[in-house]
């Protein structure tokens, strides 16, 4: 019973906060005692803030958006701080302009600051967007190419101090390793995705209906081949479109990876994809190592240190896959046996997740609005 309350709940919370969590892109470079850099913040996050959208249409123009420059600076700046040697440094922003990310429109604030000694280090509190979406990170950049230093500001930890000096090839390797991790965790769109696939993973089909496997060895068998392929396929793509040999449309790739959960979630429903399931995660895998791509185009790779960044995230990304497996196919395990597993729980979940990637392809594809789940906090 406690199984089948914990699936029920995962499949449930999964989808319910189907949005993207909120990240902003801070990257600053340091010149003796200045500070200078750009503060990349996602629009939807600041509507969501500061009500931007002042007719209420959905959708923000430029007037609307310039006509609270001044809120949006005040609101960012007051949830920002650096420090240097223990002492403030000053910060200001300047004239904002409008950027597009791979998840859509970003204000963009220029930065400018002084310290009062030449820094070491930086210690950085960053607490933007803390009162109403505790999911949000800032991923920081300091520095360029193989110099550049690369931090998850906020949650738990809102203040932390960034050392200055180089980074090792190793330190580029580990930091790169947790934005792998973070992101497949965050990246909702390939999280359901992976869960479509181990759902069934626990069942065989005979004679047009599902039957139980009788050994965890069989499932986790599957399980192995499903995801090796997965991430063969991801690694070839986001390597080549990492390096530039390789660069779809984002709004190509991000629709073609909701249609990819949609697919694998009703296939479960009604069988439409022919051969094992391992072919078809190659298949869609492909595409999704473009959209992993897209994340690390808006982190950046330190050309310096780039083998060991582009091994480090790929690392991480499987990392957070073998997480999401661990905790998915020992409760699917646990109830494959179950006629509520069988007639609810497979279809019904789904089915949840088919509707999810649907609202994701209308938005992605079609610009339709976006789709507020409850319980989202959104």
């Amino acid at each position: 019973m406690k199984a089948l309350l914990a699936l029920l709940f995962l499949l449930w919370t999964v989808p319910a906060s189907a949005h993207k969590p909120s990240d902003s892109y801070l990257s600053l470079r340091v010149d003796g005692t200045r500070i200078e850099g750009r503060w990349d913040i996602a629009l939807r996050d600041l509507d969501l803030a500061l009500g931007l959208d002042g007719d209420g249409d959905g959708r923000l123009t430029w007037n609307e958006l310039r006509a609270r420059h001044g809120a949006i600076e005040a609101y960012a700046l007051s949830r920002l701080s650096i420090a240097a040697g223990g002492a403030p440094c000053t910060l200001a922003a300047g004239s904002q302009l409008v950027d597009e990310h791979t998840d859509g429109a970003y204000t963009v604030l220029p930065l400018r600051g002084t310290c009062t000694v030449k820094p070491a280090e930086l210690t950085i509190a960053y607490r933007l967007f803390g009162d109403v979406d505790a999911q949000h990170r800032g991923l920081l950049r300091i520095g360029d190419n193989g110099d550049a230093r690369t931090a998850i500001l906020g949650g738990e930890r809102p203040v932390q101090t960034v050392p200055l000096a180089q980074a090792s090839a190793f330190q580029q390797f580990l930091a790169y390793v947790r934005h792998g991790a973070w992101h497949i965790w965050i990246g909702y769109d390939h999280v359901l995705f992976l869960v479509s696939l181990l759902l069934p993973a626990v069942l065989v089909r005979r004679d047009g209906g599902w039957q139980h496997v009788p050994a965890f060895r069989g499932a986790a068998t599957d399980v192995l081949k499903t995801v090796t392929a997965f991430t063969l396929a991801h690694s070839l793509t986001l390597a080549l479109a990492a390096l530039g040999v390789v660069a779809p449309p984002s709004r190509w790739v991000e629709s073609a990876i909701a249609a990819s959960v949609a697919v694998a979630a009703l296939n479960n429903v009604w069988p439409v994809l022919p051969g094992p399931r391992w072919a078809a995660a190659f298949l869609f895998g492909l595409v999704h190592g473009f959209g992993f791509a897209g994340v690390l185009a808006d982190l950046g790779l330190p050309r310096g240190a780039l083998a060991a960044s582009l091994s480090g995230f790929n690392l991480g990304v499987e990392l957070g896959q073998l997480a999401i497996v661990a905790v998915v196919l020992p409760l699917a395990f646990a109830l494959r046996a179950t006629r509520a597993y069988r007639r609810v729980l497979l279809p019904a979940g789904s089915l949840a997740i088919a509707l999810v990637a649907f609202a994701w392809l209308g938005e992605r594809a079609f610009d339709l609005p976006a789709w507020t789940f409850p319980f989202s906090g959104a």
